[in-house]
């Protein structure tokens, strides 16, 4: 890894075609500096994307980099790292790609504990589909599919993350810059599955949760004092707090093991060898 990596060596020359004032500008900028100032760097760098805006963030960051289908980002991380325990992983979607269709690779990501992070570009709502409610709306978001509202509670991805035992669960605010950046290296460097959820307005759809609202609303809790992100309780109580809207790491176990380490894959196991394997065709003899 090189140490006088910058981050605009993960700028690629594809400029963005989100809509000016899109909060997906705010999150990559602070997931480049991230990966620059935890000392990765293109060359062993593989980031992963869904579908949606934020699908396109692959294309427009200078890495390794594969634009999966809708919801399925998640497993081809976790195939990667283990392809690749040595390289830097970082899977980028949305609150639809995640919550919605992904919702299930999402809970089985976070109970293996695989080692890699997942920034989810959470903006409440729909956008590439121009405006649907999304797994994260409030159940009285009004939309052109639902006008009176979606009815139903919105999705709690924190609280998912941590009923499925996630090691590492944080929130951040595109527009905060250097906070988003701090909290995006906080899970690249910690070992195991590391979850931000971001909050990344989106100007087009969402006349709701605007960047004037996160900015009156979050609480940040590096300010908050007796917040101990070491502590499950003290977690779950903020996580299923619907009253505040909270910035910063939620919770974080200290003893995390990721899956690689648990399973002994510490090789490189991209290369396969000429050939089948010794005796492969007896087992395959065998069931056939």
């Amino acid at each position: 890894m090189s140490s006088d990596v910058r981050f605009t060596d993960f700028k690629s020359d594809k400029q963005p075609t989100w809509c000016p004032g899109c909060g997906d500008f705010g999150t990559m900028n602070g997931m480049m500096k991230a990966l620059a100032e935890t000392g990765n760097d293109p060359d062993n760098t593989f980031v992963v994307a869904g579908i949606g805006c934020s699908g396109k963030i692959g294309t427009y960051m200078h890495s390794y980099a594969l634009h999966g289908v809708h919801g399925r980002a998640l497993p081809v991380g976790t195939g990667v790292k283990m392809a690749r325990p040595d390289i830097e992983v970082m899977v980028a979607g949305g609150d639809g790609d995640g919550y919605s269709i992904g919702a299930g690779h999402f809970v089985h990501a976070v109970r293996r504990n695989v080692d890699m992070s997942y920034i989810v570009m959470d903006n409440r709502i729909y956008g590439l589909t121009k405006g649907q409610a999304s797994p994260t709306s409030r159940s009285d978001f009004e939309t052109s599919t639902t006008p009176e509202g979606p009815k139903q509670p919105p999705v709690n991805p924190l609280a998912l993350a941590l009923a499925s035992g996630a090691t590492f669960i944080a929130q951040s605010f595109a527009s905060d810059a250097l906070r988003h950046q701090e909290i995006v290296q906080e899970a690249i460097e910690h070992d195991g599955f590391g979850f931000v959820n971001v909050f990344s307005p989106c100007v087009t759809f969402n006349d709701v949760d605007t960047y004037d609202y996160f900015r009156d609303s979050l609480v940040d809790l590096q300010e908050e004092e007796d917040h101990d992100a070491n502590d499950y309780e003290a977690a779950k109580k903020v996580i299923l707090d619907s009253e505040k809207e909270y910035q910063g790491v939620m919770y974080q176990n200290e003893n995390s093991v990721p899956y690689h380490e648990q399973h002994g894959v510490t090789e490189d196991m991209s290369e396969i060898p000429d050939g089948a394997p010794e005796d492969a065709m007896d087992l395959v003899r065998e069931f056939y």
